[in-house]
């Protein structure tokens, strides 16, 4: 059986460099979050917790799910929207 990070490396991301579609609305917020869910939550591991205690964002390779959006509750401190046209996530298989 193929790992996730296997199936995820079929999928390719076209960045959109000049308007990320996701962004950390407020990076103290993060640094304060006690849980930082969105660490341990996100399928595609776009956030990662810094040695500082801060949270960084990393928008390619994300699958678009909303994750982040939903794992945020507490502070509702990510900004998400759909890529503009031919950005994005290209699936492989549909």
């Amino acid at each position: 059986m193929s790992k996730i990070e296997e199936k995820l490396f079929q999928d390719r991301y076209r960045v959109d460099a000049d308007r990320p579609h996701i962004q950390i609305k407020d990076a103290e917020v993060c640094a304060k979050c006690r849980n930082q869910q969105c660490t341990v939550c996100c399928p595609a591991g776009c956030y990662s917790r810094e040695a500082d205690g801060t949270v960084a964002l990393a928008t390619d390779g994300c699958l678009e799910c909303g994750t982040c959006r939903i794992i945020c509750d507490e502070h509702r401190n990510v900004a998400w929207e759909w890529p503009r046209g031919g950005f994005g996530i290209l699936f492989k298989f549909g």
